[in-house]
């Protein structure tokens, strides 16, 4: 959609950080392209594993939908090179999540109830990954890697 991205390039960028994702979903709804009617899309374009980035992509530009699972598998790769053991861990939970619910788990509205799940106490995360502002540029960080062009 021409009104929100200009090429395949600028909507990559826009989808691979949390921020201007929810902004870019935000004025797509506005416009009447909200969550029910991008998941019909999804749909009919027969995406069901893919990511949203993927149905705006194909619509848009003729791209073919890449699953959320082989776009998982190649962030963690990509990811695990500046990380920690626990830190690694936490990717990959945050990856299955995503691979099993769905781009809504990468907000960052998400972060939070994400650490409850995976360490019960917050405490318990900030001890294992580091300080919060470390934790959210991981998981903001990470995700660039999932929208990356192959």
């Amino acid at each position: 959609h021409p009104e929100f991205f200009k090429d395949e390039d600028e909507l990559r960028k826009l989808w691979s950080a949390p921020d201007t994702r929810k902004a870019l979903l935000m004025g797509l709804a506005d416009k009447g392209f909200g969550h029910d009617a991008l998941m019909e899309m999804q749909k009919i374009v027969d995406a069901e594993n893919s990511d949203l980035f993927d149905v705006l992509a194909h619509v848009s530009f003729a791209a073919e939908p890449v699953s959320r699972e082989a776009r998982a598998a190649a962030a963690k790769t990509a990811a695990e090179m500046a990380l920690t053991d626990p830190q690694r861990a936490f990717v990959d939970f945050v990856l299955a999540q995503y691979v099993a619910q769905g781009v809504e788990e990468l907000d960052q509205d998400k972060l939070s109830p994400l650490l409850r799940l995976r360490y019960q106490a917050l405490g318990d995360a900030f001890a294992e990954l580091g300080e919060p502002d470390r934790i959210r540029e991981i998981f903001v960080g990470f995700q660039q890697h999932l929208y990356v062009k192959r």
